[in-house]
């Protein structure tokens, strides 16, 4: 880090990282979810955003950060360091993914990682940066997906208030309903290797975050969402699937997953939560 003297100097940073699409995470993620899994076995297609499920990051323990993810500094800036020490919150805020040919489980696979973009805003909750990860999953030499990851990292500022949660739209064709209970997060965090303590450390998701309880996590209730999705477009292709994480999710309260047709044929989901609120937003197109 001493050779980056601003966070726009992380730009173009890259990682590499090599991993098997066994099937055996699949099948485990499906029994966790209640979803029939005799098709998940070697040369089949891997179902849309399992690969979240793989490249694992193993960080030594010693180089954890206080919320149990590894520390920064390496491949993605460490914020604190550039406004004084000042702590902050890490979320997964959103993705937006591109199928461009099936990867296959039981295959091996290769990862390339790039930091886009880093852009520092500000808002009523206080000092924020937005960086972007493109992340290529490659199948042989050929790109097979693009994952573009967006980060949000938030200036962790006591009192500050966060802004109205908007209203969950009622007009929608489709529902489900759902809820996340405290074992489906543990064992969706030991399937991704998610060492961060809002998951499963109530005190702290409570008393250091000021949660309302474990918060479910982003990439689980957009994996719901586009399993939701694939279900109403039985037989075609994905090509297109974004989410935004509007408001948190917590454990033990249900929601609800949506969905409707969009004029371009594409399909518009989104979450509401126990409290009506809107949780989360999605798209997805298929071919």
């Amino acid at each position: 880090m001493a050779d980056k003297t601003s966070l726009k100097d992380w730009i173009g940073g890259q990682d590499e990282a090599a991993d098997l699409f066994l099937p055996e995470r699949c099948i485990a993620l499906a029994r966790a979810l209640d979803q029939p899994d005799a098709h998940l076995v070697e040369e089949a297609p891997l179902p849309p955003l399992r690969h979240w499920l793989y490249f694992w990051s193993p960080a030594q323990r010693a180089r954890l950060g206080r919320d149990g993810h590894p520390a920064l500094g390496s491949f993605l800036p460490d914020v604190s360091q550039f406004w004084g020490g000042s702590q902050t919150r890490r979320m997964w805020a959103g993705s937006r993914l591109d199928f461009h040919r099936p990867l296959m489980l039981g295959m091996p696979t290769r990862r390339l990682s790039t930091v886009e973009s880093v852009e520092e805003k500000s808002g009523r909750s206080g000092r924020l940066v937005f960086v972007t990860v493109r992340h290529d999953i490659f199948d042989a030499d050929t790109p097979a997906v693009t994952d573009r990851h967006d980060i949000v990292y938030r200036e962790e500022l006591a009192g500050a208030a966060l802004p109205e949660p908007d209203t969950a739209s009622g007009d929608y064709q489709w529902s489900a309903n759902f809820t996340a209970d405290p074992v489906l997060l543990f064992r969706y965090s030991a399937l991704t290797y998610n060492g961060h303590r809002i998951h499963y450390d109530r005190d702290y998701a409570r008393d250091v975050e000021g949660y309302r309880g474990l918060v479910v996590h982003g990439p689980l209730l957009a994996t719901l969402l586009v399993d939701f999705a694939t279900s109403l477009r039985p037989g075609l292709g994905l090509k297109r699937f974004s989410f935004r994480g509007r408001r948190p999710v917590i454990d033990s309260q249900p929601f609800q997953l949506r969905a409707k047709n969009a004029h371009d044929g594409s399909l518009s989901l989104w979450i509401a939560d126990a409290d009506g609120a809107l949780a989360m937003t999605a798209e997805a197109a298929f071919a």
